[in-house]
């Protein structure tokens, strides 16, 4: 399956401050047996089912996308499977490779992992565990209203995550579904081209997003 990649200008403010290009990851297919249920978020999932209701700009390569959940071939990892094993999780929504922004501005490349449960941020590195959010905790999703990979996921107890991924679309939607389903409540998906996170529990930063010629714009800055 081919995929639509947009290179954006990236411009972090503070200490670490620098701009680079946010670059997709390729994924693999999912394959083989395992103690986890792999269970894809949809087949052709047409705009009108995703939570965009019209205000994203999309690109054409993502309005009608298969789905397939898996990229990273979760039952060839055996430290990623005693990892969920351990915490009780067997059904397996969504997994790839991310850039996850540190509260200094950094980007580190991590692997998102949604279960029917929580979200999990592990190192690819390694496959251990950076990070375990349940799924109750997540309040909203921030977006742009342009076509960009990024996206921050808002968890008042704790501290936000702000990252960047091609497959951004499908992560939305699997935590729209799998946190209605889980917690019975709808997931708040807000647009803005200006939106805070909390980057720590001390430190709030503004995403500012913007048109230019040739693709998106990103800038992040301390408030």
């Amino acid at each position: 399956m081919s995929r639509f990649q947009l290179f954006h200008q990236v411009h972090v403010d503070g200490e670490d401050g620098h701009a680079s290009p946010v670059r997709g990851n390729d994924g693999q297919d999912g394959g083989g047996e395992g103690l986890v249920k792999l269970k894809p978020s949809g087949s052709n999932v047409t705009e009108d089912q995703e939570p965009f209701m019209g205000i994203k700009v999309r690109r054409k390569a993502s309005r009608h996308r298969d789905y397939r959940g898996d990229y990273i071939d979760i039952p060839s990892r055996p430290c990623i499977l005693k990892i969920l094993e351990k915490q009780g999780d067997k059904t397996v929504l969504f997994a790839d490779r991310v850039l996850k922004f540190t509260s200094s501005g950094k980007m580190k490349k991590r692997i998102l992992l949604i279960t029917d449960f929580a979200v999990y941020v592990i190192d690819p590195e390694t496959d251990a565990l950076k990070r375990r959010i349940a799924l109750a905790a997540v309040d909203k999703i921030c977006l742009s209203e342009l076509s960009d990979n990024f996206f921050s996921i808002i968890i008042p107890t704790e501290y936000d995550m702000l990252m960047a991924c091609t497959r951004k679309t499908e992560i939305v939607t699997v935590l729209v579904e799998a946190i209605k389903s889980a917690a019975d409540y709808e997931l708040e998906v807000a647009f803005s081209n200006r939106f805070d996170y909390h980057a720590a529990s001390d430190l709030v930063k503004e995403v500012q997003f913007e048109q230019v010629a040739g693709g998106v714009k990103t800038r992040i800055v301390r408030k």
